[in-house]
């Protein structure tokens, strides 16, 4: 029995120190809103998503900055508005127009769910993107961050949106020890300010969260607290704490995959094949390989079975090299080859050989050059 009340107390202990722990955050961050607002209001990146906030443009901005920097987006977004400028464009348009509009930015699903999305809007929301969190939430593409972006920087409702850069501040500003890659926290963090925000102005209060976080209270490198409107505020900053928080728990070590990469060359063109539909890097254009290592026999042997409808005939070899043609005098090329330092195996008729990536590289190198100052 008495061991039954100790649990019990300890629960309620736990209970105490959370209900404690909120009360604290309810009243450190209400001090926030008015310096957070005004430091916005001089200190706002000019950006085109924000000169002309329209939900359509806003949604579009939002997925193009998932992991992706500011400046990086910026071309592209711009370039993606004068091809799709409306909703039912980009419902419309063909996913390779997409995706060529995408090139460059990567995680290529965005694109993808982009036009998902754009197709349930019109056909469920008469083409208007949908006001309400809980509406953009049945959107392709829109989680939590997205959607309280979404409806709080293009319709003013008042709520929050949580990404890395305010999960940096918001544990600094508090002093939280606590792991920000799980949910349980983040969570916690969007109650903490769906308390706090201004009614008024949601859309400044939720970008000047985000923007202090972008270029003030930076993710990499030291913070710059003398800039910061919420110095005098931040617990972290007034106990030492800014090279400990905010806290993730250390990541598994990544998987390491064995492959073979095939460089199927032939004149000035290279052999590519376009990957599954599903899965990673879905419809994405890459050079033949293997998903383990193999031999220059095996090699041979693979491209002899499994690339013949490639148009790329392979040459049979007894040293380490595969031989393609290259449709210049051999003689020729190895006397430029060598000019550049570049020494290769043995000559045969119109083949040259590669060998190992490095040597690989090297080659195709100095090859394309030879070639491109040749026409």
């Amino acid at each position: 029995m008495k061991k039954d009340l100790k649990v019990d107390y300890n629960i309620e202990k736990e209970e105490q120190k959370k209900i404690s722990a909120t009360a604290v955050g309810n009243s450190q961050l209400g001090d926030i809103v008015e310096p957070l607002l005004a430091w916005y209001d001089t200190h706002a990146r000019v950006l085109p998503w924000r000169e002309h906030p329209a939900p359509y443009r806003v949604w579009v901005s939002e997925i193009m900055l998932q992991q992706t920097r500011v400046e990086a987006v910026k071309p592209y977004f711009e370039r993606f508005m004068t091809a799709l400028p409306t909703i039912r464009d980009l419902a419309e348009a063909p996913e390779d127009v997409i995706l060529k509009l995408w090139e460059g930015l990567g995680y290529y699903n965005r694109a993808r769910n982009l036009k998902k999305a754009a197709g349930v809007i019109m056909s469920d929301y008469g083409g208007h993107v949908p006001e309400t969190y809980e509406e953009l939430l049945k959107l392709p593409g829109i989680g939590s961050y997205t959607a309280g972006a979404i409806s709080s920087i293009a319709f003013g409702y008042p709520v929050p949106a949580v990404d890395g850069n305010v999960l940096r501040v918001l544990s600094r500003v508090l002093e939280s020890h606590e792991d920000i890659l799980k949910q349980s926290v983040k969570k916690h963090f969007e109650e903490l300010l769906r308390e706090t925000m201004p009614k008024e102005r949601t859309s400044a209060f939720t970008q000047g969260m985000i923007e202090i976080g972008a270029i003030v209270c930076v993710p990499n490198g030291k913070p710059k607290c003398e800039e910061c409107p919420l110095e005098s505020l931040c617990l972290a900053k007034r106990h030492g704490l800014l090279d400990s928080i905010p806290y993730k728990a250390p990541k598994k070590p990544r998987k390491i995959e064995e492959k073979t990469v095939l460089l199927i060359c032939s004149s000035k063109k290279a052999a590519i094949r376009k990957r599954p539909d599903q899965g990673l890097l879905a419809s994405l254009y890459e050079f033949p390989n293997t998903d383990h290592y193999l031999t220059a026999d095996e090699v041979r042997e693979y491209l002899e079975k499994e690339m013949a409808a490639l148009g790329c005939r392979v040459y049979p070899s007894q040293s380490n090299f595969i031989y393609f043609d290259t449709g210049k005098d051999p003689a020729w090329i190895q006397e430029q080859l060598m000019e550049k330092g570049i020494r290769i195996g043995a000559f045969e008729m119109s083949r040259v050989s590669v060998g190992t990536m490095e040597e690989c590289k090297l080659y195709i190198k100095a090859l394309k050059e030879i070639l491109e100052a040749a026409e």
